[in-house]
C-alpha cells in the first residue's frame, strides 16, 4: 500500500480499533475538533467532540457492539469501510451491515456519514 494511503487508513483503522475497545479517549482523538457525524442522506448526528462523545458514550453501553470491517477503499481524502456491526437487539444479538465515508483532513476525521444496510 502506498504511504499516504497507509496514513489515511491508520487513523480510520485506529478509530475502528477504539470503537471495538469501547476506548471514548482512543476514538475521539481520531475525530477533528470540529468534527460531524451524519445518518445517510445527510441527517446530523453530532458536531464536534462534546456531541458525538455524548453519542457514542451511550453506544458504548451496549457491551455487545463490535464492528468487523469487511472490506476497505480509498479515494483521494476519502476511506469508504464495508462493516458488519453486532449489537444488541430486543430479541438479542443482531447484526447489521453499514458503510461508513470518512473525510480526513490533517490526519484525522473530518466528517463522517454512516448508512445502514439489511438486518441479517
Amino acid at each position: 500500500m502506498h504511504d499516504d494511503c497507509h496514513a489515511k487508513t491508520a487513523v480510520v483503522q485506529a478509530q475502528l480499533e477504539a470503537y471495538n475497545a469501547h476506548d471514548l479517549p482512543g476514538l475521539l482523538a481520531c475525530y477533528a475538533e470540529d468534527a460531524r457525524q451524519y445518518a445517510w442522506p445527510g441527517e446530523l448526528l453530532g458536531s464536534g467532540h462534546a456531541e458525538i462523545g455524548a453519542r457514542m458514550q451511550a453506544r458504548f453501553q451496549d457491551p455487545l457492539l463490535q464492528a468487523r470491517l469487511l472490506q476497505r477503499s480509498v479515494m483521494g481524502d476519502l476511506v469508504i469501510d464495508h462493516e458488519l456491526i453486532t449489537r444488541s437487539g430486543p430479541l438479542g444479538p443482531e447484526q447489521v451491515e453499514l458503510v461508513a465515508v470518512y473525510e480526513l483532513r490533517d490526519g484525522r476525521i473530518r466528517t463522517a456519514l454512516f448508512r445502514f444496510g439489511a438486518q441479517r
